[in-house]
């Protein structure tokens, strides 16, 4: 029955590729005969999202500037796995970068596509559990991150007013509410 659903691609050619994305615009046959073109995709590399609590129970975020929407926000920590990295250990490093925080208890919690009309790029999200700040922040050359500890009543303001509104960190945020009241 997939088999109906599948699109042809007749046509792809690279429009940028560096070490960031591979961006693509596409030429499609749909099953039932319509050509969809140009359609525009991307190939990035997986990313990692930590959902960190510190030994208080409070949430480790980060602010940052996002350029596809032009404002700061307040996110969890996230990064790109590096190649040769496994998921966790990128999880790990980027949680020491961005806060300079290591965490006692890590959770897989699995992973999910980003951005799967466009792209393929998979975010591996994991919960770090009595993280502790043990350095100062090691930031990468593309990054100006201030990091923060926000309770429970202060992140969900943050989700409320819209700035904790990147759709990857919220599904992150209510699967680990959802197991801690489990426990």
């Amino acid at each position: 029955m997939d088999e109906n659903l599948r699109w042809e691609k007749l046509e792809d050619k690279i429009i940028r590729k560096d070490r960031w994305v591979d961006f693509r615009e596409a030429t499609y046959r749909m099953p039932n005969g319509n050509t969809v073109a140009p359609f525009y995709h991307y190939t990035g590399r997986d990313f990692v999202v930590i959902a960190a609590i510190d030994k208080q129970g409070k949430y480790i975020c980060v602010r940052q500037f996002r350029v596809g929407i032009d404002e700061v926000t307040t996110e969890f920590p996230a990064g790109g796995i590096e190649a040769g990295e496994t998921p966790r250990d990128a999880a790990k490093r980027e949680l020491r970068e961005e806060t300079g925080s290591v965490a006692a208890r890590w959770t897989d919690l699995g992973s999910l596509y980003a951005n799967p009309t466009m792209g393929t790029s998979r975010a591996h999200c994991f919960l770090a559990e009595d993280c502790e700040t043990v350095t100062a922040q090691e930031l990468d050359a593309t990054e100006c991150v201030v990091y923060l500890h926000l309770g429970e009543s202060e992140l969900r303001r943050a989700i409320e007013d819209g700035s904790f509104a990147q759709a990857v960190h919220l599904v992150l945020y209510y699967r680990v509410k959802e197991l801690r009241e489990g426990r």
